[in-house]
């Protein structure tokens, strides 16, 4: 049958269902990782999911743009400053999903783009109106509720969640200032390297679990000793590499065909399949506060990506991919904004 929708739609179309399939994969990674949580390291997991991400890149991405050359760069104390940022994010929204609800923690963590907001002020000289400051004291107000202090039932754990959120944001901050000099690719090569550097220096002095404990679970994720994979949790650590490089490779495409403003919203899809994940696989559904603050966060989001669309339109706005922590396997769809 011959398609008869005229192009610009059809690069539409496909451009939000890559926003939308980037989100399940996503989903995925989160879900798959909290599962194997209780088994095995959260350092050999990431070790594991980053290496088929470079193998990835190394068979597929760098021969077709530009081989190794991608390596060369004058800003290599920024790249690994950067990476830095990128795997405490990933490490502490990941030991977060270890001992929460995985609506929770992925709710927590989407205040990410109102921290980015905030940030833009003092960090890159942006200016941010009346509207989008009282969105950002929206979204505070919704982690106030979900985190509930004084009312008895506080969780530590739920405070990881919020610092990959800031470390994400920071992450934001540096790939504005160094992507006038670094290719998105090459921002994204260094973010593995740090991550399959950091992986194997954490397996070395945790791996051999002398330090595991089991009184906290987020601690017992990153204290337990590495050990080798039954042969029925393989296709859960391949789906893990391969889900992460597929919303990479999705979310990328969805930002590159089509304009911000569009795809971001597509992406807070991210929030009810989690809240489906947690249900099926793990028995969770959130209590009346969590709706209430999974509601105050999702709306102070999308209000602050509208907001800062309409005032930037023709430049990606900087709160706009609370879904690319989960991509960095590949790099990601942040790393594209830079060259856009």
């Amino acid at each position: 049958m011959i398609n008869t929708l005229p192009f610009d739609r059809r690069v539409l179309l496909l451009g939000i269902a890559s926003a939308l399939g980037a989100s399940v994969f996503f989903s995925i990674n989160d879900s798959s990782i909290k599962f194997l949580s209780g088994g095995y390291a959260l350092h050999q997991i990431v070790l594991i999911r980053s290496v088929i991400g470079m193998a990835v890149m190394l068979a597929i991405v760098l021969p077709a743009r530009g081989g190794l050359a991608v390596f060369r760069t004058q800003r290599l104390g920024m790249h690994l400053v950067r990476g830095g940022f990128v795997v405490t994010s990933n490490f502490c929204f990941f030991l977060g999903l270890a001992a929460m609800p995985i609506a929770d923690a992925v709710a927590l963590f989407f205040i990410a783009p109102l921290l980015i907001t905030a940030l833009s002020v003092p960090m890159l000289g942006e200016k941010v109106g009346a509207r989008r400051w009282m969105a950002v004291g929206v979204g505070l107000i919704g982690v106030i509720v979900m985190l509930r202090p004084g009312a008895g039932i506080f969780n530590p754990t739920m405070l990881l969640p919020l610092f990959a959120a800031f470390c994400y944001a920071m992450l934001h901050m540096l790939t504005r200032r160094m992507g006038a000099t670094e290719s998105a690719l090459t921002l994204t090569v260094y973010v593995q390297l740090t991550f399959i550097a950091v992986s194997i220096l954490s397996g070395l002095v945790l791996g051999h679990g002398g330090f595991a404990s089991d009184d906290n679970l987020s601690i017992g994720f990153l204290t337990r000793a590495w050990a080798w994979p039954k042969p029925a949790d393989w296709p859960i650590l391949v789906l893990i590499g391969c889900a992460s490089v597929a919303g990479a490779l999705l979310i990328t495409h969805a930002y590159r065909s089509c304009e911000a403003a569009l795809v971001a919203p597509f992406e807070y899809i991210s929030m009810p399949l989690a809240i489906i994940f947690g249900l099926v696989i793990f028995g969770e559904w959130p209590d009346t506060a969590a709706w209430v603050g999974i509601a105050l966060i999702c709306g102070a989001g999308l209000y602050t990506v509208w907001r800062e669309t309409r005032a930037n339109p023709d430049t990606p706005p900087l709160a706009s991919a609370p879904g690319n922590l989960r991509s960095s396997a590949l790099g990601a769809a942040e790393d594209e904004h830079v060259d856009r």
